[in-house]
């Protein structure tokens, strides 16, 4: 059966339910050809995308043409190359902010183990909340930004939470005091002791 041309492919388009048109959408724009907000409704955004997967159709038409190939070729079949390739329709790098959030059982053991080095003991489980909320906030603040394209993919920003934590905690009246009094022990220890 041979593709219909452009406009009938959209009105028939439009006769589909509001939820295979809602897939439809989220599937152009995981291929990098919606931007926006995803809907059912085909208004500019949604027709937008459609030319963009029409102009790929219609460029691999023009390429089996030339390279005298028969195999079928459809609009989906194109929809379905952008995403294996997880392209963004144009060929280039796909970029995405993602959120780390910390759990309060993942930070727990990094959370003892920086306090008992700058403490010398380990926090209480306010004070872990505490930490812990502190962490998640800067995560909100700063996500890793993800850049992947065929074959690469690179990952820059986010929280480095061992830093964090070591900052946070060393920052307080207590980890000052600790270092000061590990800093007397050791130079009395250094000059033999006091007489």
């Amino acid at each position: 059966m041979a593709e219909p041309t452009f406009d009938v492919f959209v009105q028939t388009l439009s006769k589909r339910s509001p939820e295979a048109r809602l897939a439809l959408a989220q599937q152009l724009k995981t291929a990098g050809l919606y931007s926006g907000k995803v809907s059912a409704n085909i208004d500019t955004k949604y027709y937008t995308a459609l030319t963009k997967l029409e102009a790929a159709y219609q460029q691999q038409a023009a390429i089996n043409k030339i390279i005298g190939s028969t195999a079928p070729l459809g609009r989906y079949d194109i929809l379905t190359n952008l995403l294996s390739e997880g392209g963004t329709g144009d060929g280039a790098p796909k970029t995405t902010a993602q959120t780390y959030i910390t759990s309060p059982t993942q930070t727990a053991k990094l959370l003892d183990t920086v306090a008992q080095d700058l403490l010398g003991r380990k926090l209480t489980k306010a004070e872990k909340n505490k930490y812990t909320q502190l962490i998640n906030s800067e995560q909100k603040k700063q996500p890793s930004v993800v850049t992947s394209g065929k074959g690469f993919s690179t990952t820059r920003g986010g929280v480095e939470e061992t830093q964090f934590i070591t900052e946070k905690i060393a920052a307080t009246g207590e980890a000052k005091t600790n270092r000061a009094t590990d800093a007397y022990a050791i130079m009395t220890q250094e000059l033999g002791g006091l007489q």
